[in-house]
């Protein structure tokens, strides 16, 4: 799809939300150390209570989510998870299970934090996304 090319990647990064604030040289910063992966369908992406190794974004597909073997949420293109874990240290919330096949951009853990102190901004576009995803998980839980 998009291969090794940094600039493919860059406009890829520019469609998620959580980075469309951000600048090029930022932008820059994230392609250069994200890596393409394709799973299929069926394919468990991140495991509930099991130590959270990356911060994945989805390029092409869908995914579900899964807490307690209970559909919690749906995710496709654009949407990202995995950075509860990388934030707090702690094991994963959720599963994430491919429904179908996949693309995405993966950010391994040993570059998070590095990439946090490269790119103050994120730090402030997670915190937003956190918030959002807080205050949707209130809503759910009270009807």
């Amino acid at each position: 799809m998009f291969g090794d090319d940094q600039s493919d990647k860059q406009e890829l990064l520019k469609k998620v939300p959580l980075f469309s604030n951000l600048n090029k040289k930022s932008l820059k910063e994230i392609a250069e150390i994200t890596e393409e992966v394709k799973r299929e369908a069926g394919d468990v992406l991140a495991q509930e209570g099991k130590a959270g190794k990356a911060f994945v974004f989805i390029v092409e597909g869908k995914v579900r989510v899964e807490k307690d073997d209970k559909l919690v949420n749906r995710l496709s293109a654009y949407d990202f998870f995995g950075e509860i874990s990388l934030i707090d240290g702690q094991p994963r919330t959720a599963t994430v299970i491919a429904e179908t096949d996949v693309k995405l951009l993966v950010l391994h853990s040993s570059y998070f934090d590095d990439l946090i102190d490269k790119v103050p901004d994120l730090s402030k576009e997670i915190m937003r996304a956190l918030c959002k995803y807080l205050r949707q998980a209130q809503i759910r839980s009270s009807l």
